[in-house]
């Protein structure tokens, strides 16, 4: 059985892989890593409960059997009615948003329970995207250039060709790195984006009661229950009313009025006020991320202080020397670099820059009297 259903094709869906060289931020990995866990997770909870469990229990009435009704108000879905929401619950009605239906009373179909898991499971995939897109423009392109100056221990002779390989690229392809660049910020701009859509996705789907769930929630417990609706029973009902049409016995079309327990809904409002208050913060963190990327793109002098965190001890002669001479592009790439490789090498490096670009420009200088260049 473990083979069958954790071998490697189901296993490599699952499982949410790490790179040994790390090409993006904490932002975008609670993104693809935690929602995305949290939102398989959750759909699976609800599969189990509601294809291996009783996601629906109908009262039977005449020769009904519980089988046929309890499918069919699963299939046809089940409804409230609006009027009986805030109506004395044992008195007036037997539960909120259930009483006698009559002809031109206002009705809430529930019929969202039957695709809670796949809907569940399309958000994954969607959170996951711009992993895959950013992935796919990456290309395993910082993961190529650590040479094993991730490692701590390194022979001094490999360390010194290594950094000098680095060095030289860097040099050699200065001012072409604004393609890397814009395609990050632009998968950091599609993560702002799918949280922001993902709320609205689900709120449509949940009847446009999405939008204000968990502070409505929030607000519920703080007041007197018997003077308040519960947003969860108006958004899950856990007793819903379904009506059941058959032939009698004298070719009438007879109606039956039937009560449904929805135990499912118990899990399902647990799993959106969660998610709600999961998609704020997330979209919170999504916008404070591009208003960070917007400071650093267009401030030199933050740029300095976040390679000087990853350097403390190179002098700000040392970084102000590399980095006058880099381009955004180029700049991010460094950071990406700084981010995977040992310290001690990441300083080395910031040295072995220096030395590239004062002897590059200063010849460049002395063969050519009009340049510009300046330390």
């Amino acid at each position: 059985m473990d083979k069958l259903f954790f071998g490697g094709a189901l296993r490599s869906l699952v499982t949410i892989k790490h790179d040994k060289a790390k090409i993006d931020n904490y932002v975008s990995r609670l993104h693809y890593e935690v929602t995305v866990t949290i939102l398989l997770v959750s759909s699976l909870m609800i599969s189990a409960t509601q294809f291996f469990g009783e996601p629906i229990s109908c009262i039977q009435k005449d020769d009904i059997s519980a089988k046929t009704l309890n499918t069919f108000c699963w299939i046809e879905s089940t409804f409230t009615l609006p009027k009986a929401f805030n109506k004395k619950v044992g008195v007036e009605v037997a539960y909120p948003g259930v009483a006698k239906h009559e002809p031109g009373d206002e009705v809430k179909e529930h019929a969202y329970y039957q695709w809670v898991c796949f809907v569940l499971f399309l958000q994954a995939l969607l959170f996951y995207v711009p992993r895959f897109i950013w992935r796919g423009f990456e290309k395993g392109k910082v993961k190529s250039m650590l040479l094993d100056l991730s490692k701590p221990i390194l022979s001094e002779e490999e360390r010194t060709k290594n950094i000098s390989k680095l060095g030289t690229y860097f040099i050699t392809r200065k001012g072409r790195h604004w393609n890397y660049a814009l395609k990050y910020i632009l998968c950091e701009v599609l993560n702002f984006v799918n949280v922001i859509s993902q709320i609205y996705l689900v709120d449509r789907f949940l009847g446009y009661e999405f939008t204000t769930f968990g502070s409505d929630v929030v607000r519920f417990t703080g007041t007197d229950p018997e003077n308040r609706l519960d947003p969860m029973v108006r958004v899950f009902p856990r007793m819903t009313k379904c009506d059941f049409y058959r032939y009698g016995s004298s070719g009438d079309v007879q109606k039956h009025d039937a009560l449904c327990l929805i135990p499912l809904n118990i899990l399902n409002e647990k799993i959106y006020v969660f998610m709600w208050f999961w998609f704020v913060i997330l979209a919170v963190l999504s916008g404070l991320a591009l208003v960070y990327r917007t400071m650093v793109f267009l401030s030199p002098r933050v740029r300095y202080y976040l390679i000087f965190i990853l350097d403390r001890l190179s002098s700000p002669q040392r970084l102000n020397t590399v980095l006058s001479h880099m381009s955004y592009g180029d700049w991010f790439l460094l950071q990406q670099v700084g981010h995977n490789i040992d310290s001690r090498n990441f300083r080395d490096l910031l040295a072995e820059l220096e030395n590239e670009m004062t002897s590059h420009f200063a010849y460049i200088k002395e063969h050519d009297p009009r340049s510009t260049v300046d330390f």
